[in-house]
């Protein structure tokens, strides 16, 4: 093969003198490139460079450049992957022929039937046959203007044909309505008068496109609001049938292999894809558009914005109500509580006053009795004792005291004291009474929790417990500390009075925890206390010896019987106010520890003293303390 000279690589003029490099070689000249080519585009190249796909045109030296230019652009316009070969609208630059006005539908279009179709195709080719056009064709004077007339109507009835099977075939009439001409405009803004007028040819334009049919209308600004919110539910769901062609768009039946089809379906179905969102973008954009702007979905917005600020409103009053309520009823309630208490203390202080005076009543009836009785002991009439007095002052209430005052007063000497015996039985009588009532409250009482629990009287009745196993549980619980094996059986064996380890461990939580009663707090003071040894003195006579002795050994009422008959069978000086009792030392400390013990406050003080004090009665106790008091002030007085 001849050798060549061609251009190949140019440097800038930097490299070398600003001249070009030339290389000389007996083959071909390739250019180099980023990219070489391969497979078919090596071929197609191959072919192009040889000449069996295109002339090579003989050119003198002037036009060498361009010659090598053209040769070298057609050997590297491909693809990296295929050539450009199968392209549809790459090459043509004709205008695309209108299907529609060749048949003669050019008023209807895309809304012509295929019926209409057909009888368009027929009128058409029997006007426009080439058999029909022959005088055309004889009317013409020399050949060549026959040939070209010739060629002109068969042109034409090859183009009517083609229409036809355009748009007698679903697929191509849809991919050809497609591409026909549309405007593709969205309205963006208007007035509110003129929303009908804009937007309602943009959608009736937009709705050929519709898989569904028929379309929904706009309609008008008194549409009901069901129709209107299913138009736009039609339009935000919309599906378009509308297909893309791209004027890259591959043809497929020019492929040349299976590999090289499946690749122009991909990059058609990119195309195609790339549109579809656009388009479907664009019809989103008319909807959104035509709902903002819509007068009827802008009222019923207006409605819904007051009514929900009426809801808002009302709901804010009626919390502010219930605030309001709330506050009155606590206002009321507090009102009503500061009312019955300040009823409450009212009447308990009402309650107090006639308690005071009632006390009032009944201590000046008590002074009264003892005042009218105290002649009456002083004598022995009756062998009444001070005690029994005491007895019938504490026994009867004020009326029946003031009766009895009131009797006593009317009477004298004998008679008086028999009155004053009386009231003692009257005083016996109430006492029986009052314990015959207990007695029947605490039957009643029984008896009622009996009736509303019917099965407590088989349940077993847990035994008591007593102050030696209460003792000897502590000790136990003492003795044996937590963290012993087996503890509450260990002490159960160890207290031995077959008490359980149930009963054990409710008396820890009840039994244990209970506070001392104050009440027999004085007998078990007598129970731990010492007996006290008696010294008789030299001066004391046997009979005030066995007197002593009886009151420590009988109840204190007896006691007092016997001491009030042996001091009222003695001299007349034995038991006045003003005469004074034989007291030893002993006697003295013990009734000063008794009132150190039992304060003025405490329940039953006296009598509790005289148990304290030996041979001595209530009556004794209270002379004495009295006779303390007074020397105690005389003696302050001296001082």
């Amino acid at each position: 093969m001849e050798a060549q000279m061609y251009r190949l690589i140019s440097y800038s003029e930097e490299i070398i003198d600003g001249q070009p490099i030339y290389i000389a070689s007996n083959c071909l000249p390739i250019k180099t490139s980023r990219f070489e080519p391969a497979g078919h585009a090596f071929h197609s190249t191959a072919l192009k460079l040889l000449g069996y796909k295109e002339e090579v045109v003989a050119v003198g030296d002037g036009d060498e450049k361009s010659v090598s230019s053209d040769m070298d652009q057609n050997s590297h316009s491909c693809n990296p992957s295929y050539s450009s070969k199968g392209k549809k609208k790459s090459d043509s630059g004709n205008k695309q022929q209108d299907h529609y006005a060749l048949l003669g539908l050019n008023h209807l279009r895309y809304l012509a039937s295929e019926d209409q179709i057909k009888k368009a195709y027929r009128d058409t080719a029997l006007k426009y046959h080439p058999d029909k056009q022959a005088a055309l064709i004889l009317a013409e004077e020399t050949e060549a203007a026959k040939q070209e007339k010739k060629d002109a109507i068969e042109s034409h009835f090859k183009a009517i044909q083609e229409a036809y099977e355009t748009l007698i075939d679903p697929v191509k009439r849809r991919i050809y309505d497609s591409t026909d001409e549309f405007d593709d405009e969205i309205p963006m803004d208007c007035a509110p008068q003129d929303f009908f007028k804009v937007f309602g040819p943009a959608f009736m334009r937009n709705g050929r496109w519709s898989v569904t049919q028929p379309v929904p209308s706009l309609g008008g600004d008194h549409t009901p609001l069901k129709e209107v919110d299913s138009f736009y539910d039609f339009w935000y769901t919309f599906k378009s049938w509308r297909e893309f062609p791209h004027a890259d768009e591959y043809d497929i039946e020019q492929a040349e292999s299976r590999d090289h089809k499946r690749w122009m379906e991909r990059q058609n179905a990119k195309l195609s894809e790339k549109a579809r969102k656009e388009e479907y973008a664009r019809i989103r954009n008319l909807v959104e558009n035509a709902y903002k702007k819509d007068p009827r979905i802008l009222r019923r917005k207006e409605v819904e914005k007051a009514e929900k600020l009426r809801k808002k409103e009302a709901k804010f009053l009626a919390r502010k109500q219930q605030e309001e309520e709330a506050t009155r009823k606590a206002e009321e309630e507090k009102q009503q509580k500061e009312k019955e208490e300040k009823q409450a203390a009212e009447a308990a202080l009402q309650q107090k006053k006639a308690r005071e005076k009632e006390k009032k009543l009944l201590r000046k009836e008590r002074a009264r009795l003892r005042g009218l009785s105290a002649s009456l002991v002083s004598q022995g009439l009756l062998e009444i004792s001070e005690d029994e007095v005491e007895g019938i002052c504490t026994s009867l209430n004020t009326e029946q005291l003031r009766n009895i005052c009131n009797k006593m007063e009317m009477e004298e000497g004998t008679d008086r004291a028999a009155v004053l015996r009386d009231a003692q039985v009257l005083s016996h009588k109430s006492e029986d009474e009052k314990q015959g009532q207990i007695q029947s409250q605490q039957q009643n009482g029984a008896l009622r929790v009996n009736e509303s629990s019917p099965f407590v009287s088989t349940e077993k009745k847990e035994k008591p417990w007593g102050k030696e196993e209460i003792e000897m549980l502590r000790k136990g619980m003492q003795k044996y500390p937590k963290g012993t094996s087996r503890r509450w059986e260990v002490i159960s064996e160890y207290m031995g009075t077959g008490r359980t380890v149930e009963e054990i461990l409710k008396a820890t939580k009840t039994v244990l925890l209970q506070k001392p009663d104050s009440a027999k707090a004085f007998d078990s003071f007598l129970e731990k206390r010492k007996p006290t040894q008696t010294i008789v003195s030299p001066l004391t006579t046997r009979e005030e010896v066995e007197a002593r002795l009886a009151a420590v050994s009988v109840p204190e009422t007896a006691a007092a019987k016997v001491v009030g008959s042996l001091e009222s069978s003695g001299s007349e000086s034995s038991f006045s106010g003003s005469d004074q009792d034989t007291w030893s030392t002993v006697q003295e400390r013990a009734l000063i520890q008794a009132l150190k013990t039992f304060p003025k406050e405490t329940n039953q003080r006296w009598e509790r003293v005289a148990a304290a004090v030996p041979g001595k009665t209530v009556n004794q106790c209270r002379k004495k303390f009295v006779l303390l008091k007074e020397n105690f002030r005389n003696k302050k007085t001296s001082v």
